[in-house]
């Protein structure tokens, strides 16, 4: 696979020599299937072998590649003599990023293990990793939410102490007010929110008293005492042109902007659309909203004609089912309703509209006054 870009045998051999020698070959085509630009694969390839080198020197393998490890090959590079690279520019700015790209795959070879991982739920108290599981399975939250909820769940455990047959309402209700006072509105809305899903699943549990969760007070806050801040049309329209094109991004951006402004979806409904969720017989889009809460929209022409436009232009990926992927590599779906939001971003400012806000959400609005 690297003879396609290589062609000096000197360099492979090197390449396929050493710890990392066995996996570069796979590796080169992993990062030719994530679109990956062939300059982006040979830096990367040049690094995963120097890491290969610089591991066997130390005695190690590559198995023992972890966070640490990677911070040591970092230094490294600053004073790297090694005498199998010999090019100052193998040794530069993107080898610590190939690198990350090397360890990655071999993480998902199962070569490596994954130390963020199992940091991450070392670190969880138990009953909050019970906690996020009960929530996951019972309410079909998504990820994002779950990390929210738990953050404010493990706060009030460390605060209050995990004996919690000694927790009280007056205890409860003064972290509520401390913790209220040092943050603004919305961010004291989701801490609520979060706190009284955690005292309920105690109170389940048979950790504490039914009624705990009363006392998180509530906080007055008008959502309809503005005006609601959207887009007119002529502006909505300057924004749909500003995503014309031919290229696979701004055919991708104009169908997201149409499905926003004209279907009123959420970002992360976008992110989670799926392949199979479009009935193209019938003209239809099934969307799973919060909770796992399903529902099945027409397709208007318009849209339709822009989504399957995408569709046939975007990247194949067989492992990769979600409708709507990054544009640059390597070629993956939307992390969050975050990406979608930045889409939305971008089009305002190449159309010139200036807006309050500029997420998602702020297109979702005139879908709304258009079906009311």
């Amino acid at each position: 696979m690297i003879d396609k870009y290589f062609s000096a045998p000197k360099t492979i051999r090197r390449l396929r020599a050493g710890l990392s020698g066995p996996f570069i070959d796979g590796f080169a085509n992993a990062l030719q299937q994530q679109r990956y630009s062939p300059s982006m694969v040979i830096r990367s390839l040049h690094a995963a072998s120097h890491i290969g080198w610089f591991m066997q020197h130390r005695g190690g393998m590559l198995s023992d590649i972890n966070d640490g490890m990677l911070e040591a090959f970092r230094r490294h590079l600053l004073r790297c003599r090694c005498y199998q690279i010999h090019n100052r520019r193998k040794t530069g700015y993107h080898a610590c990023f190939g690198v990350k790209r090397f360890h990655t795959y071999l993480v998902n070879l199962g070569i490596c293990t994954d130390n963020a991982v199992v940091n991450n739920d070392a670190a969880e108290p138990a009953l909050v990793a019970d906690f996020r599981s009960w929530f996951r399975t019972h309410r079909g939250v998504a990820e994002p939410t779950l990390r929210l909820y738990c953050r404010g769940a493990a706060d009030l455990l460390e605060t209050l102490g995990e004996d919690i047959g000694r927790w009280s309402v007056k205890s409860v209700r003064q972290f509520m007010l401390d913790r209220s006072s040092q943050c603004g509105t919305g961010t004291t809305q989701k801490l609520i929110t979060s706190l009284r899903a955690f005292l309920r699943f105690l109170s389940f549990r048979g950790y504490t008293r039914t009624d705990l969760h009363l006392a998180i007070p509530a906080i007055a806050h008008w959502r309809l005492a503005s005006l609601p801040r959207c887009l007119s049309s002529d502006e909505v329209d300057r924004v749909i042109a500003a995503c014309d094109g031919n290229t696979v991004a701004r055919i991708r951006d104009r169908a997201i902007i149409l499905m926003l402004c004209r279907l009123g979806l959420r970002a992360g409904d976008l992110a989670r659309l799926r392949l199979d969720d479009i009935d193209w017989m019938n003209g239809t889009l099934l969307v799973t909203g919060k909770g796992r809460y399903q529902v099945r929209l027409p397709l208007p022409q318009e849209v339709g004609d822009a989504l399957l436009r995408y569709v046939n232009f975007r990247p194949r990926v067989s492992s990769i089912d979600r409708v709507f992927l990054c544009k640059n590599a390597p070629v993956r779906p939307f992390v969050s309703g975050g990406g979608i939001s930045d889409v939305v971003a971008r089009a305002l400012q190449r159309a010139g509209v200036e807006a309050p806000v500029r997420g998602a959400h702020l297109l979702s609005y005139v879908a709304s006054f258009i079906m009311f």
